[in-house]
């Protein structure tokens, strides 16, 4: 659970909304990633956007930036799209290989974060959420079982020390 993050759980959840942004990072996920339905994907955010200001630069005052997050089992590949609350567009996605990585581990503290190190210099901090409440921030998607499959697929074949 992310910093900022507010945790709900139960009939709060508004699943008709949750399911049409569902279908919406589907459509721009498959936009811009080969083969997008190969990948499994959750909401995320990072509060890194030196690397991932897609939407730092297209109107938001926030640091964080909103990520639509793939990962694909069989090929031990994590896709990371920047995009925007809205999900009225995204960037181009940057591919997280395992076979590529320097160094992947869960983050416990000071947020429970999925960090990447993809070379020495640089790194990427993946939040994720069951669901968030702040919709001028955030992407509002629940994704429970979601999120532990890819917690389960993170710990348990992504992680490189």
């Amino acid at each position: 659970m992310g910093f900022f993050a507010k945790l709900f759980k139960g009939p709060q959840v508004d699943m008709e909304k949750s399911n049409a942004n569902a279908k919406k990072m589907r459509t721009l996920f498959n936009q811009v990633v080969p083969d997008g339905d190969k990948y499994r994907l959750i909401f995320g955010y990072t509060e890194d956007v030196s690397r991932f200001n897609y939407g730092f630069v297209h109107g938001s005052k926030t640091k964080i930036g909103n990520l639509i997050v793939g990962w694909n089992e069989t090929e031990q590949t994590v896709v990371v799209v920047p995009t925007v609350p809205d999900l009225s567009g995204c960037g181009d996605p940057t591919f997280y290989r395992r076979s590529e990585i320097l160094k992947a581990y869960r983050n416990k503290y000071p947020t429970d974060a999925f960090i990447i190190y993809p070379d020495r210099k640089s790194y990427i901090g993946i939040n994720a959420y069951d669901w968030l409440e702040d919709e001028s921030l955030y992407v509002y998607v629940s994704q429970e079982k979601e999120l532990a499959a890819f917690t389960d697929f993170f710990l348990n074949q992504f992680i490189k020390k």
